[in-house]
């Protein structure tokens, strides 16, 4: 297997003499049909309004054929050292199921990953069960109510996008659930505007550092402890009410002051540790781990559907070809993320970490400096709330930016009303709808300032309903597309070295930055 940068390939040289196919013309009811492939039996990809026909779909085979594409994948799946850059392996597809088969085996520093990643889903079952039902309850006896996440980056806007898109599908669904909140920001008003809304003595704070020495979350954790001792409550005590999600080898695997510890490692990213224990455990305990467990089902149907060697039947595979071609060959650098789902609203701030993180990569996976673009800008916000914001831009800026709509045929809450003639579902879907046709077709006017060009590009991931199985199926797919962009593009996309040098200059400023003029200068107009 050869790792080659994209501008050596052949296939992408043919590629490239592809011009865009005219959307306008081609977009026909029987294009919605055809040009649509299953990421899982409950989500669908649909790429009618993308500029390309039968003659791009034979470019992309090719391309993925040259770059071996799926043949990487599985080389991840075997456990590969795929993160250059950190000597790892890859694992976060892993933590729900064995997608190369049920006797596959993934070993490293002794310990069979698949194992330890169930047997820490297992302890969050039944831990989360305990308290759930009330078995574990916190110092001072009270049940517990209210979940606490610290964390921060992949700790936070992962777990906290999920616990968003769930929480009306619960409601909907009747199910008993617990509230949570989410505290990740070191501005102390993050850690001030939760505290003021919980009762801590039926909370329960899971603390999330792999390396248990992030300065954000430490500093949060810190904070909530003393602002837990300000409050004097006879008999309670704090420790009683934390839990750490934590590497086995951290500080805060051992510490006192935590009651119980659950664990992840360095194999796992913290943009790809939704379903980890970084998510596993707090969904656990607000929805239960049947939700857990459903969620992880619907990624792992994904994952084993990325297998697939056909382009046109791997949704994944094809979303990230499409993107490459809309990158490197037509020349777009923005992606923009739009959920007309109101459940989804943090899901794009996920996916800017998830995508923009990994690809925003200048050197290959050898860390030789590359000649073509990587990641996109991504950016996004729910319809229809964006279109009262920036899609004036989207259709009649200077700058095309491809699209990606997500939809549903129902709402989560069954719950909804007619006026007009309509539910408020159904206007909504009208909007998606006419938003895809209006940025495909245009507009022709003898008001310059009301004609659109039309020919922006779209996709469409669609399904019945945002349930945990859907969800989960929709941050594999994302998470399986970034992977392949990766791929095809020769870079590392799991490690993330443009975090570091912000922290350690940090660190310089905290210390009094001596013999740093620019860092102290900066100082000044703070102090």
């Amino acid at each position: 297997m050869k790792y080659s940068n994209l501008d050596t390939l052949s296939s992408f040289t043919a590629l490239k003499e592809l011009a865009p196919v005219d959307i306008k013309e081609a977009l026909s009811a029987q294009r919605v049909a055809s040009y649509s492939v299953a990421v899982t039996d409950e989500l669908t990809y649909t790429y009618a309004a993308m500029p390309i026909g039968e003659d791009h779909i034979t470019a992309f085979k090719a391309l993925a054929e040259e770059q071996e594409l799926i043949a990487k994948y599985r080389a991840l799946l075997s456990g590969d050292i795929i993160n250059t850059g950190e000597g790892r392996q890859v694992l976060h597809q892993l933590t729900r199921g064995r997608v190369l088969g049920k006797n596959s085996r993934v070993e490293s520093e002794g310990i069979e990953r698949g194992e330890f990643y169930r047997e820490q889903l297992s302890a969050i079952r039944r831990f989360s069960e305990e308290v759930r039902n009330g078995k574990t309850t916190g110092s001072t006896g009270k049940v517990f109510d209210t979940v606490v996440q610290i964390g921060i980056g992949g700790s936070d806007l992962g777990p906290r996008a999920l616990y968003i898109a769930l929480k009306g599908w619960a409601k909907g669904e009747g199910l008993n659930m617990l509230d949570a909140a989410f505290i990740s920001n070191v501005d102390p008003d993050d850690a001030s505007a939760v505290l003021e809304t919980i009762d801590f003595e039926t909370t329960l704070f899971i603390l999330v550092s792999k390396s248990g020495t992030t300065q954000e979350t430490l500093t949060n954790f810190s904070l909530v402890q003393q602002k837990a001792q300000q409050e004097n409550i006879p008999g309670f005590d704090i420790t009683r009410h934390f839990v750490a999600v934590t590497s086995s080898s951290s500080p805060l695997a051992s510490s006192t002051d935590v009651m119980a510890s659950f664990y992840i490692d360095d194999y796992i990213g913290g943009r790809y540790s939704s379903s980890s224990a970084v998510g596993a455990l707090v969904l656990s305990l607000v929805y239960g781990a049947d939700t857990v467990d459903a969620f992880l089902a619907g990624a792992h149907e994904a994952d084993t559907r990325a297998l697939q060697e056909d382009v046109t039947q791997n949704a994944a595979l094809l979303d990230a070809l499409i993107g490459v071609y809309l990158r490197n060959v037509v020349g777009y650098p923005t992606t923009a993320i739009l959920p007309y789902s109101q459940a989804l609203s943090r899901f794009p701030a996920h996916l800017q970490q998830l995508d923009m993180e990994s690809n925003g990569k200048q050197v290959n996976r050898e860390g030789e400096a590359i000649s073509y673009s990587t990641g996109p800008v991504i950016f996004g916000e729910p319809g229809t709330n964006g279109q009262h914001s920036f899609y004036q831009l989207l259709h009649q800026g200077t700058d095309p930016v491809p699209l990606q709509f997500i939809g549903f045929k129902e709402n989560q809450w069954k719950e909804d009303i007619v006026t007009d003639g309509s539910t408020s579902q159904k206007k909504l879907n009208a909007n998606l709808i006419a938003q895809i046709v209006a940025f495909a077709r245009g507009k022709d006017d003898e008001n310059s300032n009301k004609r659109f060009s039309g020919n922006r590009p779209s996709s469409l991931l669609h399904g019945e309903r945002l349930t945990p199985s859907t969800l989960g199926a929709l941050l594999a797919h994302y998470e399986n597309k970034v992977m392949f962009q990766g791929f095809i593009w020769n870079i590392n996309s799991f490690d993330q070295e443009g975090v570091q040098l912000g922290k350690v200059l940090a660190k310089k400023v905290l210390d009094g930055a001596e013999g740093e003029e620019q860092l102290q200068a900066f100082m000044e107009l703070f102090n």
